[in-house]
């Protein structure tokens, strides 16, 4: 299907990477998956994603290591990332957003706060053939 968004699932828990992307792909999204830090970089690399769901607490590379990386690539920079993790000390988002980061999602969690996230990151693709509406052009008022 043209237009499907990818997501880079990043978690080495496999019941959280079968119970939350099974979700997205309910909900019409592309999952890729990586279990550790230095698999979410190549993943990255090999399959451009529209967004990063990322773990903090990683093995090889923890999710703050990545997100900066991501954040400092010219390649890669421009992908939102949603910190995903049971990290749930104030400090530990300050710093997750710090590095980057474009929004935190504690663990446990209601899918609905996971979705509201990525659709409030992810504009709404374009539909081959249609035209954005433009304001008629027409006289200024003076």
């Amino acid at each position: 299907m043209a237009g499907k968004r990818r997501l880079l699932l990043v978690d080495d828990e496999p019941s959280i990477v079968k119970m939350v992307g099974k979700r997205l792909e309910v909900e019409g999204y592309e999952v890729v998956v990586a279990m550790d830090g230095q698999e979410a970089l190549r993943k990255v690399q090999m399959n451009h994603p529209d967004l990063v769901i990322l773990d903090l607490m990683l093995p090889k590379m923890n999710g703050y290591e990545v997100c900066t990386t991501l954040k400092q690539d010219p390649q890669s920079q421009h992908i939102p990332i949603i910190m995903f993790t049971a990290k749930a000390q104030e400090r530990d988002e300050q710093l997750g957003l710090a590095c980057g980061a474009n929004a935190y999602v504690r663990k446990p969690f209601k899918a609905q706060e996971l979705l509201d996230q990525i659709r409030g990151l992810l504009p709404e693709p374009q539909v081959p053939g249609t035209v954005n509406p433009q304001p008629a052009a027409g006289p200024s008022a003076p």
